[in-house]
């Protein structure tokens, strides 16, 4: 987890920025707090500062219904910052201070091991891949949870800046691909990790990027809704329009959207359509 600071006016870059608000963020927490939203049950695993603003992010996550139990607090290191805006060319403008940052610290021997095992669906993303001792901590955590028969969803959530090359990123998006059960993806995210290929090419995302033991890969196309994969069915769903006032974390209210109705045992064939709304 981390604190986001946003514009206090949208459509800016962030140095035209005249202020800025802080926000909770961090992709799988948000998925937690999205989940425990629509009435599910989620839990968060971590490591926070010992300062106000880890406080502050663990006493959110449990304001929200999620099981914050997992959460650890470091004494030395502080809970990490990013400022984000959306500018109004609709690109958006990330600048990250960690380095490092407690969320980087948490080590294998703080995991809640028992709470993972509780999992019907483990979710994570690649930043915790960036850096040791919390690399090792998330690859323990994965292995944990597939063998106590969770589902494992992944999200590789890609921040080239925080990555040492694209080389290196490319190497540990790729390094779990094939542990995971489920996979959302975005357009960029696949020009990526296949070296320039088109994104809209069913032939490149089928060939290079599902493998045989994935139950379902989704691209996110923003404002153009989804595209779906299994072993037996292929399709795309329009997305609502709407207008946008900031699309930060709508990726990850996706991802919330269709863990939920998985947990929930919806009928495969009725989730993408089903979660657009929450993209939304």
């Amino acid at each position: 987890m981390l604190i986001d600071f946003v514009p206090t006016i949208g459509g800016v870059s962030l140095t035209e920025a005249p202020a800025f608000k802080k926000a909770p963020g961090g992709a799988p927490a948000n998925v937690a707090v999205c989940i425990a939203k629509l009435g599910g049950s989620s839990a968060f695993i971590g490591k926070v500062s010992e300062d106000a603003f880890g406080h502050m992010l663990a006493d959110i996550l449990k304001e929200n219904k999620v099981n914050n139990s997992g959460v650890r607090f470091d004494p030395c290191a502080r809970t990490a910052l990013a400022f984000v805006t959306l500018r109004a060319d609709g690109e958006r403008e990330f600048m990250s201070f960690r380095n490092p940052s407690a969320d980087m610290l948490l080590r294998e021997s703080e995991l809640d091991i028992d709470l993972i095992k509780k999992a019907s669906i483990f979710h994570c993303g690649s930043i915790s891949l960036i850096e040791e001792p919390c690399r090792s901590a998330q690859l323990a955590a994965m292995a944990i949870a597939k063998k106590s028969g969770s589902v494992l969803s992944y999200d590789p959530n890609l921040r080239l800046p925080l990555w040492p090359s694209e080389e290196a990123a490319r190497k540990e998006i790729m390094g779990i691909w094939h542990q995971a059960d489920i996979i959302k993806i975005s357009e960029e995210e696949i020009t990526f990790l296949t070296d320039g290929d088109d994104p809209n090419d069913d032939d490149v995302v089928l060939k290079k990027l599902f493998h045989p033991n994935l139950l379902l890969l989704l691209v996110s196309e923003g404002k153009d809704g989804c595209r779906y994969y299994t072993k037996q069915f292929k399709g795309r769903v329009p997305s609502v329009q709407v207008k946008p006032v900031d699309t930060t974390g709508a990726g990850d209210a996706f991802v919330g959207g269709i863990l939920y109705c998985l947990a929930s045992d919806v009928n495969l064939y009725q989730v993408p359509s089903y979660q657009i709304g929450y993209l939304s």
